[in-house]
């Protein structure tokens, strides 16, 4: 999915220490192209906390009914440094990219794709999507494997239960689930259901930073509410994760964590890198629709292909996030 905002800032993706306790990070809405389009909401990356782990984007959608208004269409568009991982609740998107896959995204199917050095890529709801919902995330690759090749993994995990809950792993490893998709960090990602009024105690990597949005329902994370669409984090050295479903209809959450990424990151719109410089080259780069980022085949929509947004008049910089304490 891209970032459709039409001015978007650089984003300071650097680690930095968790606060005292549970961090709730709230969303905010985000058009996904145009008045008429699809809103999204969007938990990561803000000022707040830019990261999870390798995390870096999070994008939360639906349900919404498009069975008589504009679903996602969402022209070709470029990555860099980063992983996309789509995961639906409902729903079907037809992904198509520069090197050469073309598949369709079915809820509780794992669609990971590596742009490395660059890809492009178009994803659209089918006709057969009548409600749309899901997530859309982003995964920063570590410098060394920031020029990889492209690369698409499809992955159907299977559901398993633990006590009341029900917990289906897509990434990493939970509840003596591990997954086959390799990634380039340590990185756990599940989905989580609890029906009412149930709790779910699980061990986790005490070295993992842990996110938890909550997609329905009402939860409790260390004793504290977190509403729909918001990010509960729990930082590093816990050994365990509970969550509390506190109503009266269950609740489905998404579990986002890995170890803390400690490289210093620059976004900026669809593109991940490490100076101004590159970012530039980037986006000059895909306006003179260059080989690095390929094109896509099979797209049909008008434009064609989505256009980069105009830089700043300023020199993009990494915004350096207050020193924090390091509370566990």
């Amino acid at each position: 999915m891209s970032n459709a905002e039409v001015a978007p800032v650089e984003i300071d993706c650097s680690a930095r220490a968790p606060l005292p306790g549970l961090e709730i990070l709230a969303p905010r809405d985000v058009p996904l192209g145009g008045p008429r389009a699809m809103t999204v909401r969007r938990t990561l990356p803000q000022r707040q906390r830019s990261l999870v782990g390798a995390w870096c984007f999070a994008d939360h959608y639906g349900p919404d009914d498009v069975r008589n208004r504009p679903g996602m269409d969402v022209p070709p568009h470029p990555h860099t440094g980063l992983q996309t991982v789509s995961w639906l609740f409902a729903g079907e998107i037809e992904h198509r990219d520069s090197n050469g896959v073309h598949a369709l995204v079915h809820p509780g199917e794992l669609n990971l794709m590596t742009a490395g050095a660059g890809i492009c890529h178009s994803e659209v709801s089918t006709p057969a999507a009548m409600v749309l919902h899901g997530v859309q995330l982003w995964v920063a690759l570590p410098d060394e494997f920031r020029h990889s090749e492209r690369r698409f993994d499809h992955y159907a995990p299977q559901p398993v239960s633990r006590g009341d809950a029900t917990i289906t792993v897509f990434l990493g490893e939970l509840a003596g689930q591990r997954s086959p998709v390799s990634t380039f960090t340590p990185l756990l990602g599940a989905q989580v259901d609890l029906p009412p009024q149930s709790t779910l105690a699980i061990e986790v990597d005490t070295d993992f930073e842990h996110g938890v949005l909550l997609d329905s329902g009402s939860l409790q994370i260390a004793e504290q509410p977190v509403a729909v669409g918001e990010l509960a984090f729990q930082g590093v050295g816990r050994e365990s994760l509970t969550m509390v479903n506190t109503g009266e209809s269950p609740a489905r959450a998404i579990i986002l964590g890995g170890t803390p990424f400690t490289e210093e990151l620059l976004m900026w719109w669809n593109f991940v890198g490490r100076t101004h410089e590159e970012i530039v080259e980037y986006r000059q780069e895909w306006q003179e629709r260059s080989s690095r980022f390929g094109s896509v085949v099979g797209y049909v929509g008008d434009p064609d292909w989505l256009p980069a947004p105009p830089l700043p008049t300023t020199r993009l910089t990494p915004r350096k996030p207050p020193t924090r304490k390091d509370v566990r």
